[in-house]
């Protein structure tokens, strides 16, 4: 995925998948992915399928690797449910359609 995305109310921001979020801070880290693993509670091949989307992380990943890695949950907590969302949509036979609608959906709740 790894694209570069402008929103109005955002900056340039880089996107990635949650696997590669994880991936990049395990990387900034010099981490090996064995030792991950072990921290996670992991099959290093489970967290290899992760980082490369191949696998869904679960939800109770995100509070070890904020402290693992010292970052900042939000962060993480924005990756894993954006991924959540993103993966549903490109099952929904009219997902570009119900994107559209919840953009709209949200810049009206917003101006409430």
């Amino acid at each position: 995925m790894d694209k570069i995305c402008q929103d109005t109310s955002l900056s340039m921001i880089k996107v990635e998948t949650f696997g590669e979020k994880i991936r990049t801070l395990r990387e900034e880290n010099k981490m090996p992915l064995r030792k991950l693993a072990a921290l996670l509670d992991l099959d290093q091949s489970t967290l290899s399928k992760i980082e490369r989307s191949e696998r869904k992380a679960n939800a109770e990943m995100i509070e070890r690797l904020a402290k693992i890695f010292k970052v900042d949950k939000k962060e993480l907590q924005v990756s894993f449910v954006s991924d959540l969302v993103a993966y549903n949509l490109l099952e929904e036979e009219y997902g570009k359609e119900i994107l559209q609608i919840m953009n709209q959906f949200i810049k009206e709740l917003a101006t409430k």
